[in-house]
């Protein structure tokens, strides 16, 4: 395999400032430094496994577990905020370098750094589907619902994990924790409002599930028109990301990558900085101030 060009944050400055804004692809690790921790350690090894789409319509008990799982998780959840790599994601498509974001990620943080054009290619969190009527509705209402059905059931299942460490550690990208399954049989799941049946589903894309068609084809739409595309935060094992890596290569378009560890695109990388996201988006918004003033 070709190992892509280790170049300097002045390198990708540089590139960017000459070619105009860049399409930008983000992945869970653009969010660890808000305390969400990636599923996959440095080195790309998956650290855990999420629940798949096939196991969560499959039953009843599967779709109990995550709720009882994601009913623990979504206070810390939504308690992360933007951190210093977001920030300077917005910082950079204010100066013209970056354009439009798709993210992976299901957390919502690019938009509350105020980033715009954000295509949430995984859907997101915020927003709950009933997959037998197809309503919808605010994740907020439905945690409401799973809180006054489950009195106590957060202070009692903070002790049942099997390892001794806190929920908060547990964290994972799409809002669920570790739990142990003697916690979650007595957790009351919710329902649909509108048909009764108890299928609903946070609107984003598990694992083994399909994007949208139309999701896929615009993100291409933007691949295509880019004039270089910015990897961050990926180790691009999901080919819901990649795609877009070996679309942009195919293309002849500059692909840069800043992450840590190595990833399923590097012979497809044309510029490769290995290194912590808010550190160096930082210094790279500050080359790009620089460069413009």
């Amino acid at each position: 395999m070709d190992v892509p060009r280790a170049v300097s944050v002045a390198d990708v400055a540089h590139l960017l400032s000459e070619r105009g804004p860049a399409l930008v692809l983000t992945g869970a690790g653009m969010s660890t430094e808000s305390g969400i921790p990636d599923y996959r350690g440095p080195d790309g090894t998956r650290r855990v496994t999420p629940m798949s789409h096939q196991e969560f319509t499959a039953t009843s008990e599967a779709r109990q577990r995550y709720w009882a799982r994601s009913f623990i998780g979504w206070q810390r959840f939504t308690a992360a905020e933007p951190n210093t790599g977001h920030l300077a994601v917005t910082a950079l498509q204010r100066s013209g370098v970056f354009g439009d974001v798709i993210t992976q990620n299901v957390d919502g943080l690019h938009q509350d750094a105020g980033t715009r054009g954000v295509v949430e290619l995984h859907g997101s969190l915020a927003e709950v589907v009933c997959l037998t009527c197809d309503e919808r509705v605010d994740r907020d209402l439905v945690q409401a619902f799973m809180h006054d059905a489950n009195p106590g059931f957060g202070a009692r299942a903070l002790g049942s994990v099997p390892d001794g460490s806190q929920v908060s550690s547990q964290i994972r990208p799409d809002g669920d924790i570790v739990l142990a399954d003697e916690a979650v049989r007595t957790f009351v799941a919710p329902r649909c409002l509108v048909c009764g049946d108890d299928t609903l589903k946070p609107d984003v894309v598990f694992f083994g599930g399909s994007v949208p068609r139309d999701r896929v084809d615009h993100c291409f739409a933007l691949t295509d028109a880019a004039p270089v595309l910015v990897v961050l935060g990926s180790s691009l094992k999901v080919m819901s990301g990649y795609r877009f890596v070996r679309r942009a290569a195919a293309h002849g378009i500059p692909v840069v990558v800043i992450t840590r560890g190595p990833t399923r695109g590097d012979a497809e990388t044309t510029h490769r900085i290995d290194a912590s996201l808010g550190v160096t988006l930082s210094a790279l918004a500050s080359q790009v101030a620089v460069g413009i003033a």
